[in-house]
């Protein structure tokens, strides 16, 4: 998913913020010695905090239906990370540095989202949208100073970019056969022949085996409306095979 997020970034800066140019895009951090290696001018994207974005969490799993309507499988939703990127200019004059970002500012204050196009990967076969924001206020827990003196270089001027994108888990639950029967009760006397019979076959490992002479069996409806006789009480419940 990061991977998709930086491929989609890189396409994205180079179709509408540098059109063309010889700037470099580069994601690596912006060191001193990275700084001393280069030769041309960059726009550095560091991906710098990796968030789950707790508010937007799903917890529900989803169903999977086949044509019949039919229950087949649950997954786990997609879970919304938040990426933060440094963005940063590095030319000779700090005039086209400010250009440069005064170019990626630009192109992302018209959006709200990564365009579909440049989306490859997990991303472009999700439903949703990989959502962005750029130059917001930055929480409490996160400072770009801090960031810079983790870094040891020199303070620049620097954009802030937030991309909101959906990760995909292999997580699923099993879900069997639909039930076609509805349940059924059986009803009988306390110390009854039912009862007994129940015994025996627990002790045995036996089968179920017939309803002893008096006892029958109950359909739902018979015990949603009260109408199991007076001294009688439930000795099981059986389920149909699925």
């Amino acid at each position: 998913m990061i991977a998709s997020v930086d491929d989609a970034l890189r396409d994205l800066v180079r179709r509408d913020v540098l059109s063309g140019s010889d700037v470099d895009v580069s994601f690596e951090a912006p060191t001193r010695d990275w700084s001393a290696r280069r030769n041309a001018p960059a726009l550095n994207l560091y991906l710098y905090d990796i968030r789950e974005d707790l508010q937007r969490r799903r917890v529900q799993f989803e169903e999977t239906r086949n044509e019949a309507g039919v229950i087949v499988s649950r997954t786990q939703p997609a879970r919304r990370f938040r990426l933060a990127y440094l963005v940063t200019a590095w030319t000779q004059r700090p005039e086209d540095e400010h250009r440069l970002l005064s170019a990626v500012l630009s192109c992302f204050i018209r959006i709200d989202a990564l365009p579909a196009e440049i989306l490859t990967g997990d991303l472009a076969r999700q439903p949703e949208s990989v959502r962005c924001t750029i130059a917001l206020p930055p929480p409490a827990e996160r400072s770009l100073a801090d960031v810079w003196s983790a870094l040891g270089g020199e303070l620049k001027p620097a954009l802030d970019l937030i991309i909101t994108a959906p990760f995909v888990s292999s997580r699923y639950q099993e879900v069997g056969p639909p039930v076609t029967e509805e349940p059924f009760l059986r009803a009988g006397q306390p110390g009854g022949p039912m009862e007994l019979a129940a015994r025996r076959r627990r002790d045995d490992g036996g089968s179920q085996g017939d309803a002893a002479p008096g006892e029958g069996e109950i359909g739902r409806e018979t015990v949603e409306r009260g109408r199991i006789k007076a001294g009688r009480r439930i000795e099981m419940i059986s389920f149909p095979k699925r």
